[in-house]
């Protein structure tokens, strides 16, 4: 959890960056949702609902499935897509939810290289973290501190088997 925060805290005062409203969201997105770096890139700003309380992904199998978002990913988007629904953006007719500074959609690398930049400047990078790894972080903290039965994890997460989705409750009973 502390380390959560940090990565937050890190992208949220980086006042070098642009794009720190976007970046933000994404981080927030991987470590409350658990979504996949693919479902992440593939949001278009209609596939958000009106009250910011879901949204639509693409999954693996190209599965469409509903994902939940929290406060903490409200707040998030909300901040972002006053940037992201300003004159500038809405002109350009693109509907991805996460563009880069040449107002395309973001690309799998990009979002990576973005979330391995973050690591690095939160001290984090030794952990040999990814977008992969905040997957997990978002599953294990749902199945310990939320107490988010095995079987609703199995849902948020996009799971085929329950067995897949048990990896993360073994990884959080060693600890």
């Amino acid at each position: 959890v502390e380390e959560a925060v940090r990565l937050l805290e890190t992208v949220r005062s980086d006042t070098e960056s642009k794009t720190v409203e976007r970046d933000y969201s994404i981080i927030a997105l991987f470590l409350n949702t658990g979504m996949r770096l693919s479902e992440l890139v593939g949001i278009n700003i209609n596939d958000i609902d009106k009250e910011l309380r879901s949204l639509r992904v693409l999954g693996k199998g190209s599965k469409e499935r509903i994902v939940y978002l929290n406060d903490a990913c409200r707040d998030a988007l909300n901040k972002y897509l006053v940037i992201r629904r300003s004159e500038t953006y809405r002109a350009l007719n693109n509907p991805a939810l996460f563009i880069s500074k040449q107002h395309k959609r973001l690309s799998n690398k990009t979002v990576q290289w973005l979330v391995y930049k973050y690591l690095a400047a939160a001290g984090l990078e030794y952990k040999h973290f990814s977008t992969h790894k905040l997957r997990h972080t978002a599953a294990t903290l749902m199945y310990q501190t939320g107490k988010v039965d095995v079987r609703v994890l199995k849902e948020i997460l996009g799971h085929e088997q329950l067995n897949t989705t048990q990896i993360y409750t073994h990884v959080s009973n060693k600890g």
